[in-house]
């Protein structure tokens, strides 16, 4: 069971896991402290980690489960690797909600310090933390599905490795029972299931605390302790500007693919040019981008916008019936990729340093 109901997990701090009382004026001392662009972050988003677990119904076998001497295997070219225990399809409910869920963070969200965790902008919580409440409804009917019919799967999985046995191994008896002694009992195998949310602030490291230290060793490591927290928020801000920065070209490099991807549906023509999912898709789009532009890029949105405007003002049936706005849909799609494309390829620098900006404004309202 999920140890948060419909997959709402706690909000907290990313890098400082040890409960604290904190007063008024500790915390503005902290946030004076904290790094301008980490500031705007905190207020632009949240962390996200989602884990989806399930018994994965998979044994390795050895050389000596298939009667086989360990030195007949030549370990540097032959693997025996893992085998299924129940058939592959008793577990595809779970797997694709498992697949479901990654695609849904993995599209609303952006990956952040090297994939630790991932940053979801405040545009899209509401809709992730919907989606995920409704996935983990599925997860537990799947989870209670599969439980059901476990013994009944077991035993049909038992005969047909009893069967395949005989050709396997020359020790066919060694194998089966090998293969009894791995299913787990029904009563541990639910453990092995969950489906847990997690959100996290983005807060960077501050002094550590000394309270749980003697006296006579705190002077000793107070500035061993100070000078790895400075370290520490020093790089966090450094890839925190790299982080952004890598957003806002992974954005545009999206949209000029979206645009790629749609000049290529059009061309390909099942529907005489233009389907109404074709618009409807760089309409989503649009409505993503501007939720997921935490960064700020004026320039791509404000584009996007226009191009809202000037292409999605039509149906799919009046492009099909009119050739020249057909070709007018054709030029403003490759105008919008082409344009993509060169901001994707531009520095950054300037909308990095815009973002930190807001947290320095914000720090000065306190």
């Amino acid at each position: 069971m999920p140890a948060h109901p419909a997959g709402l997990g706690v909000l907290g701090c990313c890098l400082n896991t040890q409960p604290t009382m904190t007063t008024m004026s500790d915390r503005k001392h902290q946030l004076q402290q904290t790094p301008d662009i980490i500031t705007a972050l905190t207020r632009e988003g949240v962390l996200i980690h989602v884990s989806v677990r399930y018994w994965r119904g998979c044994r390795k076998l050895d050389a000596p489960d298939l009667g086989i001497e360990p030195g007949q295997v030549n370990a540097r070219l032959v693997s025996l690797g893992h085998k299924r225990l129940l058939p592959k399809e008793t577990l595809a409910p779970l797997a694709l909600i498992e697949g479901r869920v990654h695609a849904l963070v993995d599209n609303n969200t952006f990956s952040f310090l090297g994939g630790l965790a991932r940053f979801m902008p405040n545009g899209r919580i509401a809709d992730v933390q919907s989606a995920l409440a409704q996935f983990e409804r599925e997860f537990q009917q799947a989870r209670q599905q599969f439980l059901n019919q476990y013994q009944h799967n077991r035993d049909t999985a038992l005969r047909e490795w009893t069967d395949m046995a005989q050709r396997l191994s020359s020790d066919p008896d060694q194998l089966i029972h090998t293969i009894q002694q791995s299913y787990p009992p029904a009563h541990k195998l639910e453990k092995t299931f969950g489906f847990d949310v997690r959100m996290f602030q983005v807060s960077a490291p501050q002094d550590i605390s000394l309270q749980m230290l003697d006296l006579g060793e705190q002077n000793a490591i107070a500035e061993a302790r100070r000078l790895a927290a400075n370290e520490a928020s020093t790089r966090m801000r450094q890839e925190t500007e790299t982080f952004i920065a890598e957003c806002v070209t992974t954005l545009r490099q999206q949209t000029a693919q979206l645009c790629d991807e749609m000049l290529a549906s059009m061309q390909s023509g099942k529907t005489d040019g233009v389907h109404q999912r074709t618009l409807n898709r760089l309409s989503n789009f649009i409505d993503q981008f501007r939720q997921l532009n935490f960064a700020g890029d004026d320039a791509m949105e404000a584009q996007l916008e226009g191009i809202r405007r000037e292409l999605l003002n039509r149906s799919a049936a009046d492009y099909r019936q009119n050739h020249a706005a057909q070709q007018n849909l054709t030029r403003g799609l490759e105008r919008m990729r082409d344009h993509a494309r060169h901001l994707a390829q531009q520095d950054t620098r300037e909308l990095v340093e815009r973002f930190g900006q807001l947290g320095r404004r914000q720090l000065q309202l306190k």
